[in-house]
């Protein structure tokens, strides 16, 4: 008997009319969420801002900023009932590729500390860490230093 495989989510441009459920999504998952203002100035600013889909329902996003030959990642996220499926390592591995298709050699981001399985994937992804930033994140009591991270790419000319 042959078991239905259930679709892999989908992977697309984040619209403005996606920032309710985005938004939704970005203040379960942090105690200190960007506010729909950020990503509205993302989408303006011609960032490569993705979301990941199942149906009609939001599982996550990503933000990825490129320029000059590098890129930053600003911003991954997963629901937190949708959270250790791989989903996060899809939105990574697009940004990635996304960093190539804009001929970046190198990828940063910051990640807490406190986010074990963020940095977790990171390092299985190949990121390295190369820096601390102290006193970059708000946090209950005061400030969190930022782990600094970041990945060479091998970009091949088309």
């Amino acid at each position: 008997m042959n078991a239905a495989i259930a679709p892999l989510p989908r992977l697309r441009a984040l619209h403005a009319r996606d920032l309710p459920a985005l938004m939704a999504i970005e203040t379960a998952a942090y105690e200190f969420p960007w506010t729909a203002g950020i990503f509205r100035d993302c989408l303006s600013a011609g960032y490569e801002c993705w979301v990941l889909e199942d149906g009609s329902e939001l599982l996550g996003y990503g933000v990825l900023s490129a320029a000059a030959g590098e890129a930053h990642i600003l911003n991954v996220c997963v629901a937190p009932a949708q959270q250790r499926r791989g989903l996060g390592r899809m939105l990574v591995r697009r940004l990635l590729d996304l960093a190539r298709w804009h001929k970046a050699a190198q990828v940063f981001l910051e990640v807490r500390p406190s986010n074990p399985h963020a940095i977790a994937l990171y390092l299985s992804e190949g990121f390295r860490q190369i820096g601390v930033r102290k006193g970059y994140y708000p946090a209950s009591a005061g400030r969190e230093d930022a782990i600094v991270m970041g990945i060479e790419l091998s970009v091949r000319l088309r």
